[in-house]
């Protein structure tokens, strides 16, 4: 009996964790740091190639991106991304950071995965851990103003299919 109910569990957490790295395998659910309403936790990034990124500085709609270059969810969502209408709109700004990558890795992603639109590392998840403590894709929508509009866990076929502002 204590051998089913240990598989089970270890099922579970196996379909639970998703692209949760190994550290956050232990955690049996998703937690999300922000909500609707809120105000984003951080707005200045410096992306890959060293360009400071202040969101306060635009005044449009923003989609943060929280993803792992590892993933499977996480490409599936930025190859997503790139091909959509979404990444082309002048009124969207993008911003994806790559939770535990390098420049390097990162560089390497968005060659291999023609991605146009900014990458931040986060190397040691300081600004991932302001989020949400597992789970790859996260697509944070903000508005004009950085306000939290909708958080989306982006795992699945279609994980854009939820992105309206």
């Amino acid at each position: 009996m204590k051998q089913l109910i240990s598989a089970s569990l270890l099922s579970l957490t196996l379909i639970i964790s998703g692209c949760a790295s190994t550290t956050d395998s232990k955690h049996l659910e998703y937690l999300t740091y922000v909500e609707a309403g809120q105000l984003v936790p951080v707005t200045e990034f410096t992306d890959i190639q060293g360009n400071l990124i202040d969101l306060n500085q635009s005044s449009n709609a923003k989609l943060i991106v929280l993803f792992a270059t590892w993933c499977p969810d996480s490409q599936r969502a930025m190859k997503a991304l790139e091909a959509s209408d979404l990444n082309l709109d002048p009124n969207v700004d993008i911003i994806a950071i790559g939770r535990e990558d390098n420049r390097e890795a990162l560089d390497k992603f968005a060659t291999d995965y023609e991605i146009n639109f900014p990458l931040i590392a986060d190397t040691d998840r300081s600004i991932y851990a302001k989020f949400a403590n597992a789970g790859v894709p996260r697509l944070i929508l903000l508005d004009a103003k950085n306000t939290v509009v909708k958080t989306i866990i982006g795992e699945g076929e279609n994980p854009l299919a939820e992105i309206q502002w």
